[in-house]
């Protein structure tokens, strides 16, 4: 998910190096079906062309005879079934359907049944009428069985024999997702479109380098066989991807063994080795999320010697020990000292100012910075811009571990600003159309944040109005909330254009509050703004609901960077505290049964300790989000050992 951060986010940035919004060869491999596709009313008669087409690299095929498929075509496409989001959203759920009926998982609702006679719009009203809202943990003992190894229509009538590891930053344990060939199709079939509305804006020069900040995960197998790891990790290890590269001629900075290395330090290191002696080359950066860029050049301020040092010999820091990594890396680099001398030149300049601008001054021909920015990531868009100083930041698509949902149509809008027009071939989406509770109807119960209605269908939502997604997918989730809270900004054509609000689960609640991972971003900007006056500056932070004492009280956790005297972490503990304007929190403080807010900060580094912690449970770097309000006892643990000052507010007395 956009915020959530979603696994499979982060699964189509990688395979932007295998083409450049201008190279037409590639795209021709990619939509290669849809240039013949079905003029657009057959499209919506005919749910078989709902599936997104197999998309596979023809090694006999010569796109010189001027065939090729063009971006022209592939925004052809989209504009052809946005205008028709509602019918084609019907005949993708009857696609769904039909290619499933039978599963064990429908059968208690659509068992009696004939569905293969009913024709789209009575399917769509059957379905959505008996089959009930589910969430994840009502396919747990589904997917668990398919973990096992029973190889029966459980979810799908084709097997199911990879799993897709969500991260477990958001809820602090990590799921089963299931991921089948579909995944890879919607995923290709994202990066081609956004690339192609990308390139009308920014167009790039076609064999040039992209900088992908992009790391692999280990995989393990099921008691039942089925191979588990995060989406990016399956395509990495694919014959599909390994054949993709050999054929188009991979263009990112990295080769393979970097990014499957393992390691995410000495992956990061590689990176930015690569990137530097491919510098003038780079045409743009990217990560699946924008913390990756950050931890990056973070890491680059270290280290900027030694990668200096290793451009000018044509050798590689011991701090590289994977024997693949530095057997790929030292047969990529060569000696060039001319090089070093001006990346240094550059450097001894840029430390001077705080590495304001490191990216063009580094990379002159970087056209922008491509990642996830939106939700979570917001935080880190100041510090991007800092290292950016005027290179557009352009926010990644929007999907999820489970579906990818919309995409960045409008490249030149700012990340604050950005909407994602939802494709109506991945799968069907019902909204859930969310109200806040009045001020006097007040639940102790911490799931009570929203009043909701009945889900509606896409062709009915209104502008201005909150949602929570729920899927149904074509590899085996049916109804299935998501946790997003979208806001629909608008329309392209006749499909919604969604801004990302926040994830409904990552709530701060002591009493009758209820406070959003919005609203604590919009708190913690606030204070950080008394913080930045001192010239000091905030790298992270995440909070907590301290219930274990009576009153309860919010406890933020900030990691600092340079100096700032007590008392102005004493304002910006206060500034923060006031600043909550949720009502039941405002009363809570006032009548004294919601304590006051704790400042607690941490020394430098703590949240690279709770980065490697996930790291070593499963998790990729190309999945990690900072959770922005925690109950885990592990990270709450690393958080106190690590507090340096804490600080009581003083507000409401």
């Amino acid at each position: 998910m956009v915020g959530s951060v979603p696994c499979l986010a982060f699964f189509y940035l990688l395979a932007l190096w295998k083409l450049t919004p201008t190279n037409t060869k590639i795209y021709s491999f990619l939509f290669a079906t849809l240039a013949n596709a079905p003029a657009r009313s057959s499209t919506i008669n005919n749910p078989s062309s709902m599936e997104p087409p197999v998309l596979s690299f023809n090694s006999n095929d010569t796109t010189n005879n001027g065939n090729c498929t063009t971006d022209f075509d592939i925004i052809t496409w989209f504009e052809d079934v946005s205008k028709n989001a509602g019918s084609v959203q019907t005949q993708t759920l009857c696609k769904i359907l039909k290619q499933n009926y039978g599963v064990e998982y429908l059968k208690t609702w659509l068992g009696s049944y004939n569905i293969s006679e009913m024709d789209a719009c009575a399917l769509e009203s059957l379905f959505t009428s008996v089959v009930p809202l589910a969430s994840h943990a009502d396919f747990e003992p589904y997917i668990q069985k398919i973990a096992d190894g029973d190889t029966g229509p459980i979810l799908t009538q084709q097997p199911i024999t990879t799993l897709s590891l969500s991260s477990g930053t958001t809820e602090g344990r990590q799921k089963f997702v299931p991921f089948t060939r579909h995944s890879a199709q919607t995923t290709l079939q994202t990066i081609t479109l956004a690339a192609a509305y990308r390139s009308r804006v920014y167009p790039t020069r076609e064999g040039g380098r992209i900088l992908e900040f992009i790391y692999s995960s280990n995989q393990f197998k099921t008691k039942g066989g089925l191979k588990v790891g995060t989406a990016t990790t399956h395509y990495y290890a694919s014959e599909e991807f390994k054949t993709k590269q050999e054929k188009t001629k991979a263009f990112t900075c990295s080769p393979y063994e970097v990014i499957s290395g393992g390691d995410y330090k000495q992956s990061t290191y590689c990176h930015l080795l690569l990137g530097l002696f491919f510098s003038d080359h780079v045409e743009f950066i990217s990560s699946a999320f924008a913390y990756g860029i950050v931890q990056a050049f973070c890491t680059f301020e270290e280290v900027w010697r030694d990668l200096c040092n290793d451009i000018r010999d044509g050798t590689l820091s011991s701090r590289i020990m994977l024997p693949q990594m530095r057997e790929a890396v030292l047969g990529t680099i060569t000696s060039n000292p001319s090089l070093a001398s001006k990346l240094e030149e550059a450097c001894l300049e840029l430390e001077v100012v705080d590495w304001f601008g490191l990216v063009p001054k580094l990379w002159p021909n970087a056209k922008y910075l491509y990642s996830i920015m939106t939700g979570s990531m917001q935080p880190y868009l100041k510090k991007l811009r800092h290292y950016a100083n005027g290179v557009p930041l352009i926010s990644a698509d929007y999907g999820s571990t489970e579906s990818w949902i919309g995409v960045n149509v409008d490249p030149c809008l700012a990340p604050e600003k950005v909407t994602f027009a939802v494709v109506p071939t991945f799968s069907y989406f019902e909204f859930i159309p969310l109200y806040y509770r009045q001020k006097q109807d007040f639940s102790s119960v911490a799931d009570h944040d929203f009043m909701e209605d009945e889900p509606i269908p896409l062709s009915q939502v209104k502008v201005g109005q909150e949602y929570e997604i729920a899927l149904t997918t074509f590899t085996g989730l049916y109804r299935c909330r998501l946790g997003d809270v979208v806001e629909v900004a608008g329309f392209h054509n006749g499909t919604p254009k969604l801004n990302f609000i926040c994830r409904r689960k990552l709530i701060l609640t002591v009493n009758i509050d209820k406070n959003t991972e919005r609203d604590l971003q919009i708190v913690v900007e606030k204070g950080s703004q008394l913080l930045n006056k001192a010239k000091a500056e905030l790298v992270d932070f995440t909070s907590h609901a301290d219930v274990s004492n009576n009153p309860g009280c919010y406890v933020i956790f900030w990691e600092i960077k340079g100096e700032a005297e007590d008392k102005v972490l004493e304002a910006c503990c206060r500034e923060m505290d006031a600043a909550f304007v949720d009502h039941g929190y405002v009363v809570a403080r006032k009548t004294s049964s919601i304590g006051p807010l704790l400042l607690c900060i941490v020394e430098r580094g703590t949240f690279k300790k709770i980065l490697d912690y996930f790291v070593e449970n499963g998790a990729a770097l190309g999945q990690f989000k900072t959770p922005r309000c925690t109950n885990n006892p592990v990270l709450l643990k690393i958080l106190s050992a690590c507090t340096i000052k804490t600080f009581r507010s003083t507000a409401y007395i």
